[in-house]
C-alpha cells in the first residue's frame, strides 16, 4: 500500500557541494508530493524556521493549485490536508491570508497523510510536543478545529472529530512604564544602520550611515500606547480608505480598526476615537509624505510584522522581561486603569469587553476594592449604598408613600450633580 501524501508544505533543501566547491545554495521549496516548487528564499545554515516570504509563498501556492474535492464522505476517506485547503480558500479573509498560510503549512507537516479519523486526543498531544511551543501549538490547533468545523457545517464528511487543545497559558501582566516607553520611542528613533567598510584603508571597521531602520517602529509604538489597538490593525492603519486596510479619519479623528472589507470577528476591532496627541502626529506624519499608504512602512512599503524591529528595539532599551508588540496593549489598559478611567468607557475604547478589562486589568484601578481595604480597620458596620436608600425609609415617617420617599432620596443625593452646582470651571 503505497502511503499517503503529506500535502504542500515548506522544506529547507540543503547546500550541494562538489568537493569544497559550492554548486547550489540552500534554499527552501514548496514539497507537495513527489514535486518541488520554488520560493525564490535561499536558506541559511544555522536557519531552522522558515522566513516569512516563505511562508506567504505557500499560503499563496495553496491558495491558486489545490482544489480538494467537495462531496460528503466518511471521515476515514477524507485528508486533513483537504480540510485545511478548503478552509484558506472559504474563510480566510485579506487581511488574515498571511498568519493562517503560516499555520497551515506548519499543520500540515504534521498532519499531511493523515484523514480525519486520526485527529484524537493522542495525535494533538503529539502535535504538541513537535510543535514545541504550547501557545504556539494552541493556536494551529485552534486553527485545525476551526476548518474542521467548518467542513462539517458545510457538509462534507459524516462522523464527530475532537480537536483536543493545550491548556491555554496564563495571561501575561507585562506592561512598560512611562520611562520604559520612553526608552523605546528614543532608542528607536535615533538608531542608525551600522555597517562595515570591505575595502580601502579601512576594511572590516565600522561606520555609521544616515539610514535610520527603526524609525516606523516608533509609530508603531505610538499609535499602540495611544490607542491600544492590536498589532495587525496598526500596521494596515491607513488615512486613505482602501479594502484590507484600518482607516484612520484624520478630519474627524477616529479609528476604524477593522479592516474594510473584513468580518466581524470576536476580536472586537471596534472604531474608537484618536488621542489629540496622537492625531497631531498622524496628520503631521501625511502633511509632511513621511508615509505613503500606511503610517507604519519600511522603505516606503507596508510592513506586514515588526517583531524583529521591536525585539531591536526591546534589546536597545534594556528592558527586563518578554515584552512583545501586544505587550503596548497591555500597556493602554494598565494606564488607563491606573488613571480611574470607568470601567466599562476603557473597555469600549480599547475594543475588550468589561469582563475581561476586570479580570485582567481591574486590579490597576484606584478604586479597585477600597471599600473593602478601608473598611477592615474600622469599628463600625460597612454600610452600602443599597442599605443607605432602605436606611431613608426606615428612619423616617412610616406613613409616607415610597414614591415620596424615593423622590426625597433623589433631591438628598443627586441634586449636587446637577450642572448649576458642579465643581467643574465655568
Amino acid at each position: 500500500m503505497s502511503r499517503q501524501s503529506k500535502g504542500a508544505r515548506l522544506y529547507k533543501r540543503r547546500a550541494r557541494f562538489k568537493g569544497r566547491k559550492l554548486i547550489s545554495q540552500a534554499v527552501w521549496i514548496i514539497r507537495d508530493g513527489k514535486n518541488d516548487f520554488a520560493t525564490g528564499c535561499i536558506g541559511s545554515p544555522t536557519e531552522t524556521k522558515p522566513p516569512k516570504e516563505a511562508e506567504q509563498a505557500l499560503a499563496d501556492y495553496i491558495a491558486r493549485k489545490y482544489q480538494p474535492a467537495r462531496r460528503h464522505r466518511d471521515i476515514e476517506e477524507i485528508d486533513c490536508a483537504d480540510v485545511l485547503s478548503i478552509y484558506f480558500s472559504d474563510v480566510g479573509e485579506p487581511g488574515d491570508q498571511f498568519e493562517i498560510g503560516a499555520r497551515i503549512g506548519r499543520l500540515n507537516e504534521f498532519w499531511g497523510g493523515k484523514t480525519l479519523s486520526g485527529v484524537n486526543a493522542q495525535t494533538c498531544a503529539a502535535y504538541v510536543r513537535h510543535r514545541g511551543n504550547k501557545g504556539g501549538a494552541r493556536r494551529d490547533l485552534e486553527t485545525l478545529r476551526a476548518a474542521i468545523n467548518h467542513h462539517a457545517k458545510e457538509g462534507l464528511h459524516r462522523g464527530a472529530v475532537r480537536v483536543s487543545l493545550p491548556p491555554r497559558g496564563e495571561s501575561r501582566d507585562r506592561w512598560l512604564t512611562r520611562k520604559e516607553a520612553a526608552a523605546m520611542l528614543w532608542h528607536c528613533w535615533r538608531y542608525r544602520e551600522k555597517q562595515t567598510i570591505h575595502s580601502g584603508a579601512s576594511k572590516g571597521s565600522a561606520v555609521f550611515t544616515d539610514k535610520r531602520p527603526l524609525r516606523h517602529v516608533a509609530r508603531f509604538i505610538l499609535i499602540g500606547l495611544y490607542t491600544g489597538t492590536r498589532a495587525g490593525a496598526i500596521a494596515a492603519a491607513s488615512p486613505y480608505p482602501e479594502t484590507g486596510r484600518s482607516f484612520v479619519d484624520l478630519d474627524h479623528g477616529i479609528f476604524y480598526r477593522k479592516p474594510i472589507g473584513k468580518r466581524a470577528t470576536k476580536k472586537r476591532q471596534t472604531p474608537a476615537p484618536i488621542p489629540p496627541r496622537l492625531l497631531t502626529h498622524l496628520r503631521r506624519w501625511k502633511a509632511r509624505k513621511l508615509m505613503a499608504t500606511c503610517f507604519v512602512e519600511f522603505n516606503g512599503k507596508p510592513v506586514a510584522s515588526v517583531k524583529r524591529g521591536f525585539q531591536s528595539a526591546v534589546r536597545l532599551a534594556g528592558l527586563p522581561g518578554r515584552v512583545t508588540p501586544h505587550t503596548l496593549r497591555h500597556t493602554a489598559a494598565t494606564w488607563l486603569m491606573q488613571r480611574g478611567v470607568p470601567t466599562w468607557e476603557a473597555a469600549g475604547f480599547l475594543g475588550m469587553s468589561p469582563e475581561v478589562l476586570q479580570d485582567t486589568y481591574g486590579h490597576h484601578h484606584p478604586d479597585h476594592l477600597q471599600g473593602a481595604a478601608l473598611a477592615i480597620g474600622q469599628k463600625s458596620r460597612y454600610v452600602s449604598g443599597v442599605e443607605s436608600v432602605v436606611d431613608l425609609a426606615t428612619t423616617d415617617n412610616q406613613n409616607k408613600k415610597p414614591n415620596d420617599i424615593w423622590s426625597e432620596w433623589q433631591d438628598l443625593n443627586l441634586r449636587p450633580l446637577r450642572p448649576e452646582r458642579s465643581a467643574l470651571p465655568g
